[in-house]
């Protein structure tokens, strides 16, 4: 029997931030781990079986939060591992010395998420200073997250 004392009702103590999957089901547009790296596939092909053994799938993934390409292969046959990938959109409260300040959807504050140094940062820099209000999309993955969208408001 299962010990009385144990709560399954929370998973993050103990949840993975990746899990298997056979090279053969990974897609286009998907996710991989590619040199230890998050990634989404943006080319995928598959080589002929050889005179000794398996077909190989060529896999080049972008890196989710660097935008650094990866390139790596693989036999159909064997497993790859997959990020755990978490979206969350957030409303943008404040910026204060390159930090945001992040409202979530039950009021919960967050101040701990850097404005990201690419195109998204600038335009959410530019769109909090024309004050308008908007949502920023942050994923996470293998205990990394940045900022990688943003949206208009649905709510006016």
């Amino acid at each position: 029997m299962a010990d009385p004392d144990l709560d399954f009702t929370t998973g993050e103590s103990g949840a993975s931030a990746t899990y298997p999957m056979q090279c053969s089901a990974l897609r286009k547009n998907g996710y991989v781990v590619l040199k230890g790296r998050p990634c989404k596939i943006v080319e995928m092909s598959t080589s002929k079986t050889g005179k000794h053994g398996h077909a190989k799938v060529n896999l080049v993934g972008i890196d989710i939060f660097t935008n650094k390409k990866y390139e790596d292969m693989c036999p159909s046959t064997h497993n790859m591992d997959v990020p755990a990938i978490k979206r969350t959109d957030y409303q943008l409260v404040n910026i204060n010395e390159n930090y945001m300040s992040l409202m979530s959807d039950n009021g919960d504050i967050r101040e701990d998420l850097r404005v990201p140094e690419s195109e998204i940062g600038k335009e959410i820099e530019s769109k909090f200073e024309a004050n308008e209000e908007f949502m920023v999309t942050v994923i996470s993955a293998m205990g990394e997250e940045c900022a990688v969208a943003t949206k208009v408001l649905a709510n006016k």
